[in-house]
């Protein structure tokens, strides 16, 4: 009889579609939010297309920059409290043991099963911190690589999104005819890129068109309105 191979498909990398979403999300609304206001003020499209380069150059630094100290806080937050666990092993097992005892009873280990788990784990000092580290603490070892990663991704995504309202400027003389265009094309890249995050990460890609172009488009909204006020 054949037998058939059983597979699972879970999405494992969140964190890189957080920065993607991050990126993207301002990307695609700030320089909007910009070339809308200026538009209003300059009649070339020349004009606006520098000012919001400088923008995407900037907030794309900025943006990255702040991935890269978010990512770099969450390692040394891990580090302290691994340190703190390890001394805590050292100086009050009894305790700790009884803490895993307590954990292993929250997902329903019978008694007689937990003393030797726990048992088995005093034995072994670097997996029973590993294991209050995420049982106990609900946190997962960082990817030493993780602060660069994070850095990069979200300042491609700022670029890659910050181009789409700002090419029609790029393409189209007149100021207020490529506003025109930008607002639909922002609005569709919206739309695109919430499907896209929905497939990958198994949500419901229309919902999450529709939400994501729904956010982004109040958003890019409000961003616009505060723009022409100050311009």
């Amino acid at each position: 009889m054949p037998q058939t191979h059983h597979l699972e498909r879970h999405f494992t990398s969140s964190e890189v579609v957080r920065d993607i979403v991050i990126g993207m999300a301002d990307g695609l609304t700030v320089p909007f939010a910009l070339a809308a206001g200026l538009t209003g003020a300059v009649a070339s499209a020349g004009l606006v297309v520098t000012a919001g380069l400088a923008e995407i150059a900037a907030g794309s630094i900025a943006m990255g920059l702040g991935g890269y100290l978010a990512a770099k806080s969450d390692a040394e937050h891990y580090a302290a409290e691994q340190k703190r666990e390890q001394q805590e092993v050292i100086e009050k097992p009894r305790e700790e043991m009884q803490e895993v005892a307590d954990i292993l009873r929250t997902y329903g280990m019978d008694e007689e099963h937990i003393r030797p788990a726990v048992e088995a784990m005093r034995k072994q000092p670097k997996q029973w911190i590993d294991f209050m580290m995420r049982f106990e603490l609900g946190l997962e070892k960082p990817d030493p690589k993780r602060a660069r990663i994070s850095a990069a991704v979200i300042a491609a995504s700022y670029i890659a999104g910050g181009l789409v309202p700002l090419a029609p400027y790029m393409l189209v003389h007149s100021a207020k005819t490529a506003l025109a265009i930008s607002v639909g094309t922002t609005l569709a890249a919206l739309a695109i890129f919430g499907w896209v995050k929905g497939h990958f990460t198994g949500a419901r890609p229309l919902k999450s068109a529709f939400q994501t172009t729904l956010t982004g488009g109040i958003a890019a909204t409000a961003a616009f309105l505060i723009a022409r006020a100050i311009a």
